[in-house]
């Protein structure tokens, strides 16, 4: 039976206690189990702001802040009404913009039960089975993109792997090991937060799958040496021409893919229809005070700068093909296939 990671597991994503959120702390494990406690909605945006959890772990703290807030509405510590709602989703939505999985998901409860806005105790009732009917559908989307994933795979496969591609990707090797394929893994450290070393590697060897780190410059190297069967990361964002955005790093090794010709496969929930192209993707630039520290120690001095985009962007030409809930997609098919 295929058992997810500590760090995938619900209650180590994100809980509701007493009176506040608990948040993983991506930005200290493996070394430590910590979570981030939040009071209000605005240290939770904060807590997503400052990366205590990354990739998908922002939807599902988003969605459970929704049930907190219906919660306090409920208390009288909240106004009530929808507009309280409305105001705690564009927070979270402000915090990450980039990745509009949770923007959209959002969105969607928003519509679902403005019908139950007039009475707090309809309202908190109909967020939370909205809620936890999200959760599950995710859940179900996870194991059926990653049993397609793992054929994508070789009877004998080494992977390489960019940032904390999470569920699907994880799902993906572990159906394929199941089935009787040997796979081991290449993890990138992924800079500046290393969730390649700490949140992958400790992920897949907890899985009892192969995995080797190495830095965030060596896939060129390996993918020329024919040590790489495959690449495949996740999506933050997809656009409808088959776009492709992902963590910094990510753009550098489908380049070197496609020029070996290897595979470079990705996974996304779904693509963004408010996103045509790479002209509309909003992106993340954050504090180069992030690249010139590592760990909390500094790599160079304070007088010197830095730049630091989010993300990457990487045209459909160098995607081989994208495991979505729709199927295994070329780039091109993205659009008529979630019209």
């Amino acid at each position: 039976m295929i058992e997810l990671p500590y760090l995938l597991k619900h209650e180590n994503i994100c809980r509701l206690e007493g009176g506040n959120i608990l948040i993983g702390d991506r930005r200290v494990f493996p070394f430590e189990k910590r979570f981030e406690v939040c009071s209000s909605v605005a240290q939770v945006a904060q807590a997503l702001r400052s990366m205590v959890t990354q990739g998908g772990g922002p939807l599902e703290v988003a969605l459970q802040t929704m049930v907190f807030v219906t919660r306090q509405m409920q208390s009288g510590d909240l106004p009530s009404g929808f507009s309280t709602l409305a105001d705690a989703a564009d927070q979270l939505i402000a915090a990450r913009p980039t990745n509009t999985t949770m923007q959209r998901t959002l969105q969607g409860l928003l519509a679902q039960v403005r019908m139950f806005a007039s009475d707090p105790d309809e309202l908190a009732q109909a967020v939370g089975r909205q809620v936890q009917s999200i959760l599950d559908g995710f859940d179900r989307l996870y194991h059926q993109m990653g049993r397609m994933g793992s054929t994508l795979l070789d009877q004998d496969s080494v992977v390489l792997t960019t940032c904390f591609a999470e569920h699907t990707f994880l799902l993906s090797l572990a159906y394929a090991q199941e089935s009787g394929k040997k796979i081991r893994v290449l993890a990138n450290e992924t800079r500046p937060y290393l969730q390649g070393s700490r949140l992958t590697a400790p992920s897949l060897e907890e899985m009892g799958i192969k995995v080797q780190v190495v830095t965030d410059g060596m896939g060129a190297t390996f993918l020329v040496e024919g040590k790489v069967d495959a690449y495949m990361t996740a999506v933050d964002l997809l656009c409808m021409d088959g776009t492709v955005v992902n963590k910094v790093g990510t753009l550098s090794n489908a380049i070197a893919a496609r020029y070996i010709g290897v595979p470079y496969y990705a996974f996304s929930i779904s693509p963004d229809q408010t996103k045509q192209g790479r002209d509309d993707v909003n992106m993340e630039m954050r504090s180069p005070k992030e690249i010139t520290r590592c760990m909390g120690l500094p790599t160079t001095l304070d007088s010197i700068g830095g730049l630091y985009p989010a993300f990457d962007i990487i045209p459909p030409a160098l995607v081989t093909a994208l495991v979505t809930p729709k199927g295994i997609l070329k780039p091109e098919q993205v659009k008529r296939s979630f019209q």
